[in-house]
């Protein structure tokens, strides 16, 4: 039984708690790891190193940090086999899921690496006679990452490496439920040469949370979870004086067009509902079929979801893999017993596949006829679940965007030029995909929805990560003239 521990000044450290959480395979339900969960002084003491650490951190070249940071992009490049099966071993999700994951993870260090351009500051000279006026960028401090279990090391390289690189430290507390991805990528952190205490790990629980949200000398919380969960986050760190951003659940909608290619857009609505089992915030839960499409389009993906091979992530065949736990396949298999019940049509239903194992398989389900009151609709499912709504117009098709209390991404599927641009405007939501049906940003944009989806001002990662992890100071200077006596150059004392 493999024992997770957390990782402090550079070091793997034991619980000072005796509280533990078992960790699965979600493949065969065996418990594989029991995770050591934070105690107050655990989440005290990783923070207090971050703080050391800090005080010299801030002060080591651009340059510096950079070379650094090369470093450890080619360490997770060397072991990006490994995270995966890491991934795959803990979270379940297929390899091929998995290695896509570390990739778009080594995007965001590739940012971080060029980051001494984006930290450039301005320089005003001459604003008033003898008098120059410039602005820079300083770190915050601490700051802290809370990450879920969906994507379990590219959403703290969505953080790590932007907030390292402005010369923050940073805690990280990944999920409990896949906790040995997130601490390889902080352990090989460490081999890269970044000095003790400038990342440090804690396994935890709400405890650890919450002690995160409260302490004074975290400046700084980055979240991404459930809604009801980033609300509390955004709420709590806010009152105690932190800047907080906080991104929250999805119901992304994908509207198909009587003119889109049918191919293309059942291809995409399969990959998009079902990779990862269903378990990503960008993940399409509503086809939105607009006029005579909808039953040629039900048709093509029904077709296509009966040939996707469910299994195991590390069988190579394995298309889809298990859920997360055996609650949450049960629940996600309680919202297929409420759509039908409510009245939706069953297309194929994923409780009638069969499985060998104890694993936590759950076969794919596509409902028809969803309407908005059904919970299928009103709620995040976050299973390999699918919901078609039938509307007449491309108008309507927008309307229930606009009226969905969540605004993550949205996507459109259509040959027509004007439509796609209009609707690129129209869409209420924070990410949009024209013929791409998950359009998750590159590195070197930024990643974060809008309305239910995301609490805070700033987005994830990208120049919206440097913007949140820093802040600006400016500097007004006049010296004396040469004969060193301070002379009056005609800028007004009261300006």
């Amino acid at each position: 039984m493999q024992q997770i521990q957390h990782l402090i000044d550079g070091s793997s450290v034991a619980s000072t708690s005796d509280r533990t959480s078992p960790v699965f395979n979600p493949a065969t339900g065996e418990q594989t790891g029991e995770l050591a969960l934070a105690s107050v002084a655990d989440v005290d003491a990783a923070v207090a190193s971050a703080k050391a650490a800090f005080a010299t951190w801030q002060s080591v070249s651009v340059a510096r940090r950079a070379k650094l940071m090369f470093a450890y992009r080619n360490l997770v490049v060397e072991n990006a086999d490994e995270i995966a099966a890491r991934l795959t071993a803990e979270h379940g999700k297929v390899l091929s899921d998995a290695g896509g994951e570390v990739a778009r993870a080594i995007e965001n260090i590739e940012f971080a690496c060029g980051l001494a351009d984006q930290l450039k500051g301005s320089h005003s000279e001459q604003a008033s006679t003898g008098v120059d006026v410039y602005s820079v960028r300083r770190p915050l401090g601490v700051v802290a990452g809370i990450t879920p279990f969906n994507f379990p090391a590219m959403v703290p390289l969505w953080m790590i490496p932007n907030a390292v690189a402005c010369g923050n430290t940073f805690v990280l507390k990944p999920s409990e439920k896949d906790p040995s991805a997130p601490l390889l990528i902080a352990e090989l952190f460490q081999e890269a040469g970044f000095p003790p205490g400038v990342l440090n790990v804690v396994q935890g629980d709400k405890v650890a949370v919450d002690r995160l949200l409260e302490h004074p000398d975290v400046k700084a919380v980055s979240f991404v979870g459930s809604t009801p969960i980033a609300h509390y986050v955004y709420e709590t760190g806010t009152h105690h004086g932190k800047r907080v951003q906080a991104l929250g659940g999805a119901k992304n909608h994908m509207v198909v067009l009587p003119d889109a290619d049918i191919d293309l857009a059942a291809d995409s609505a399969v990959s998009a509902a079902y990779g990862s089992a269903g378990e990503r915030c960008m993940a399409i839960s509503v086809a939105v079929a607009v006029g005579d499409v909808a039953d040629p389009l039900v048709d093509a993906i029904k077709v296509r979801m009966e040939k996707l091979v469910i299994g195991p992530g590390t069988d190579q065949g394995s298309e889809m893999g298990p859920l997360i736990t055996e609650a949450h396949r049960d629940k996600v298999a309680g919202y297929i017993d409420a759509g039908a019940d409510a009245g939706a049509t069953v297309v194929v239903d994923g409780r009638d596949a069969e499985f060998d194992g104890d694993g936590y398989f759950l076969g794919v389900t596509l409902l028809d006829h969803v309407t908005p009151d059904m919970t299928v609709y009103t709620d995040e499912i976050f299973g390999p679940v699918l919901c078609v709504v039938r509307v007449d117009t491309y108008q309507e098709g927008v309307d229930l965007i606009s009226s969905n209390p969540w605004g993550n991404g949205a996507a459109i599927f259509t040959r027509d030029g004007g439509a796609a641009r209009q609707f690129q405007e129209d869409a209420d939501a924070g990410m949009v995909g024209i013929n791409v049906p998950i359009p998750v940003p590159v590195g070197y944009h930024s990643f974060g929805g809008w309305k239910d989806s995301a609490f805070g001002d700033t987005t994830m990662y990208g120049p919206e990560g440097i913007h949140f992890y820093t802040r600006p100071k400016v500097v007004t200077s006049r010296w004396p003239d040469p004969a060193g006596s301070a002379v009056n150059l005609g800028f007004p004392t009261n300006n």
